[in-house]
């Protein structure tokens, strides 16, 4: 998983699932299940931060609860790397016009 701090207000979460040998239906339905995860577990109330989780091979062989249960530690880890990350600040407002223009 990558993490990093938004200069928006809401969290997004992208997801990379390679074929590790799979069929199309098997990719499809992992990718379903962890974008529905993501949906109800991860996103809800998260910090503003833009997460990356790439699936394991053993990924295809969990079962929509350890999937659960895996996204709920995750959470976790969200949360407690984003307390750590350094509180991002917009940056200074600049005037380059000349003085007395």
């Amino acid at each position: 998983m990558v993490a990093s701090l938004r200069r928006l207000d809401h969290a997004r979460v992208g997801l990379v699932v390679p074929r590790h040998g799979r069929s199309a239906v098997d990719r499809n339905r992992l990718k379903r299940r962890l974008r529905e995860l993501a949906r109800t577990e991860l996103l809800p109330g998260a910090p503003p931060v833009d997460a990356v989780l790439h699936a394991r091979p053993g990924a295809y062989a969990l079962t929509f609860e350890q999937l659960r249960a895996t996204a709920r530690r995750i959470r976790t880890l969200v949360d407690r790397a984003a307390a750590q990350l350094p509180t991002v600040r917009e940056p200074a407002a600049t005037d380059d016009a000349p003085d007395g223009v």
